[in-house]
């Protein structure tokens, strides 16, 4: 791959400044609906769960308000399992896939555990197919204290609550070949440093914690999403994405000291999932089922874990 010479917003070397963020966001365009794919979806399942609003991200003239999706038969005595999806609005299956396990799994476990759904956590990102919101900010670097994300700040506001309750968090992410062609040479720009080309492994994956990896648990995920689609190998140097591979398609990040969504909760069990749409070997529905089955797989470990 070929460095370009430079992003087309900024100057090379030097951070973006106001300007900068407002002509980026310029060129941003609507190319589908939150309405239609998001919110239609989410009201043809209120009759079998419970939806509640969690907050409203006031982006100028474009508003978006924010839902989750909850377990109707919801009983304080049981743990909590989370899903979201969507924190990267361009990672289209974390939002579908996500929405497809409310609506063919998340019967299946009426009474053995509570669920808490965020499917799109960035609407104005999903909207434009794009990584950052509307303020050129990576809402999966912005979970700490104080957040700059409007999407992140709210996530956390909902799950502080249930934080200790949780058992469980599956945070459904994609890999694309446009993180090469537009989103890393973007973030280069942004914070005005060289863009390094990188590789973009073709197949699932899972990001674990350093902090606690959970091995077993990460390996349950992979095995049960090899059904449903191939797993990313490692590239020469054993690695997926710059870290090392540490089992067949798994690899682990310092997902608080990073800020990642997956670190909000203090559930025992966490995973970061990277499903690759652009593969010739995988189509728009695999992909969904693939997050899916990944939803299932961990929320099937850490319930037996508990037994």
């Amino acid at each position: 791959m070929t460095e370009p010479a430079f992003y087309p917003i900024g100057t090379p070397g030097r951070p973006w400044g106001a300007a900068d963020v407002a002509e980026w966001r310029s060129r941003q365009i609507r190319r589908r609906s939150y309405a239609t794919d998001v919110l239609d979806a989410i009201e043809r399942l209120r009759p079998r769960f419970d939806v509640v609003q969690y907050g409203r991200l006031d982006d100028a003239a474009d508003p978006h308000p924010l839902f989750a999706i909850k377990s109707r038969d919801w009983r304080d005595a049981l743990p909590v399992a989370l899903v979201t999806g969507g924190v990267h609005g361009y990672e289209t299956s974390g939002v579908h896939g996500a929405l497809r396990f409310v609506d063919l799994h998340a019967a299946d476990y009426a009474g053995h555990v509570n669920l808490l759904v965020a499917p799109c956590i960035s609407p104005w990102a999903y909207e434009r197919i794009h990584r950052w919101n509307h303020d050129a900010i990576d809402p999966n670097r912005s979970f700490r204290d104080d957040s700059p994300a409007q999407e992140s700040a709210a996530l956390m506001r909902l799950v502080a609550p249930l934080r200790d309750k949780f058992i469980v968090h599956s945070d459904l992410h994609e890999t694309t070949d446009t993180d090469e062609s537009e989103f890393r040479p973007a973030l280069a720009a942004r914070d005005g440093k060289p863009f390094e080309p990188g590789d973009i492994p073709d197949g699932f994956y899972v990001v674990g914690d350093t902090e606690d990896p959970q091995p077993e648990f990460q390996q349950a995920i992979i095995a049960a999403v090899a059904k449903v689609t191939h797993i990313a190998p490692a590239d020469a140097n054993g690695e997926i994405i710059g870290s090392p591979v540490v089992a067949p398609g798994v690899i682990n990040y310092p997902v608080r000291e990073l800020g990642l969504c997956a670190g909000i909760t203090s559930a025992r069990y966490r995973t970061t999932t990277e499903v690759y749409p652009d593969s010739p070997r995988a189509t728009a529905e695999q992909c969904n089922a693939a997050q899916a089955a990944a939803v299932c797989a961990a929320i099937d470990f850490a319930l037996a874990a508990r037994l």
